[in-house]
């Protein structure tokens, strides 16, 4: 039950934080507020195990996880989060998350790519529900501006996928990573080393850009609306997921944590008065629906 709740709660944690980061969007670009969300986070969860005086911790954690959690933060944080601020600009909370929120279907196909684990009618019925949800949140249309075109529709869409796709991998890469944890500590440290990684990837990124430090010049309001998403997102968030991963198989914490699509129709509606209409709000609760199929089979 513990692993099911910390899964949950992860969800819970990605709604708000969409919220967050929508808000933030309206007035800076994603990759700009990405790193400013990544260095913030980062500089949060390296002064609070600071001064728990643990430290330390990070030179008990082996090789493989140092390693692995590098690689998830800039898979999943640089590259999938980057995407998913894209698709959040372009589609708004309660389209875009839901898309996003494929990405148990895409752990499924690496499991029969890289470990030959057989696909029965009923994971083949979960990814048909999956796809037609998906389908009835793309090709629902915002009310028109000169702003939004088709053009720009598909182009959330793409990037909403394509998050799906990196968040997917940089999951099963964590995954690995706290396999052998033994401790919320080196949980915590493999969170917090995933997101530094990403944090100087962006920085260094940012800085050859040419702009300098005019990079993270995103406004004072930005800065505290996407730490605070990061903080509830990476910090909370991810940190919840990857505790779940030690009491619950990742087949069961995945889609659990993939609910957030319900909570974010609700969010958008009441934050940002965003306009729910039924297929928005049938293809969530089948995209919903479809994961779960997928992994009861």
């Amino acid at each position: 039950m513990i692993g099911e709740l910390a899964a949950l709660g992860a969800a819970l944690c990605w709604t708000f934080s969409a919220v967050f980061y929508k808000r933030a969007l309206t007035s800076t670009k994603p990759i700009p507020a990405n790193t400013v969300r990544c260095l913030g986070t980062s500089l949060v969860l390296v002064a609070v195990l600071a001064l728990a005086g643990r430290i330390e911790v990070l030179a008990e954690l082996p090789e493989y996880a140092v390693f692995l959690a590098c690689a998830s933060g800039v898979v999943g944080l640089g590259l999938g989060d980057t995407l998913y601020m894209l698709s959040l600009k372009s589609l708004g909370v309660s389209r875009a998350v839901p898309i996003t929120c494929v990405y148990p279907l895409f752990n499924l196909v690496w499991a029969y790519l890289l470990a030959g684990e057989a696909i029965t009618v009923q994971v083949a019925a979960g990814a048909a529900v999956i796809v037609a949800g998906v389908w009835l949140l793309s090709m629902e249309k915002t009310e028109k501006t000169a702003e939004t075109t088709k053009e720009r529709d598909l182009k959330g869409v793409f990037f909403a996928l394509f998050t799906a796709i990196t968040w997917s991998i940089s999951i099963s890469m964590i995954n690995l990573a706290v396999k052998n944890a033994d401790s919320l500590e080196k949980v915590y440290a493999v969170n917090m080393l995933r997101l530094v990684a990403v944090a100087v990837l962006l920085t260094v990124y940012s800085l050859a850009a040419g702009k300098g430090l005019g990079s993270f010049n995103v406004g004072w309001k930005n800065v505290m609306l996407l730490l605070s998403g990061g903080v509830i997102a990476i910090g909370l968030g991810w940190l919840l997921l990857t505790f779940s991963f030690l009491y619950t198989p990742e087949s069961q914490a995945v889609p659990i944590s993939s609910t957030t699509p319900l909570f974010s129709t609700l969010a958008g509606v009441a934050f940002l008065r965003e306009k729910v209409t039924a297929k928005i709000g049938l293809g969530s609760l089948m995209v919903v629906t479809g994961i779960f199929i997928i992994f009861t089979a």
